[in-house]
């Protein structure tokens, strides 16, 4: 430690004399400065926090809760066609006699067609209905095998690649380098 370069005078800190000064006020003043600041943008987070909770979260559970609405609207369409496709497999058409009418002598006359323009509602499709619709099938017919789960946590990382004696090691030499450099930075 360097207390030797310390130049300390008896002087000042003699409280009975006369000729000393107080000293200026500028650090209260910084201090003041420092402090307004620091509340400035205390006050300053407040708000935008406010805003943030009245504001903006609202909205987005809002915009959260008409999403999940949607997509449970799409899945219970989905449901509704698988069961409706498996309904229409379990279906057996039976063979019915249909009569033919007597054939007759006159001649078919020709029909009379006005073509009118007709107003056609196009609805968006949503290019997965037709994969999960099929999967939905399959998965009634029971064509689908399960889909194994994992049964244990990945061995994935860097403790897996180098093992744990070897981060012991490597945390008891980080140890070591601390103390020597503590010896080194003491002894000059």
């Amino acid at each position: 430690m360097a207390f030797e370069d310390m130049d300390l005078d008896d002087n000042e800190f003699d409280l009975d004399s006369e000729d000393s000064s107080p000293p200026e006020e500028s650090a209260n003043r910084t201090f003041y400065i420092v402090a307004g600041i620091i509340g400035g943008v205390m006050l300053l987070s407040l708000i935008c926090l406010a805003l943030y909770a009245l504001v903006y979260a609202p909205q987005q559970r809002k915009d959260q809760a008409t999403q999940v609405a949607a997509i449970n609207a799409q899945n219970t369409q989905l449901a509704q066609a698988a069961v409706e496709t498996g309904l229409a497999a379990k279906f057996t058409a039976t063979p019915t006699v249909t009569p033919i009418p007597p054939t007759e002598t006159a001649s078919p006359s020709p029909t009379l067609v006005i073509a009118q323009p007709t107003q056609v509602v196009v609805s968006p499709t949503i290019d997965r209905t037709a994969t999960v619709s099929a999967l939905l099938t399959e998965a009634a017919a029971g064509k689908l095998t399960p889909t194994p789960t994992a049964s244990a946590l990945p061995d994935t990382g860097f403790v897996e690649d180098v093992g744990i004696p070897a981060m012991v090691g490597l945390a008891l030499v980080l140890v070591v380098v601390i103390f020597l450099a503590r010896r080194l930075r003491t002894a000059s």
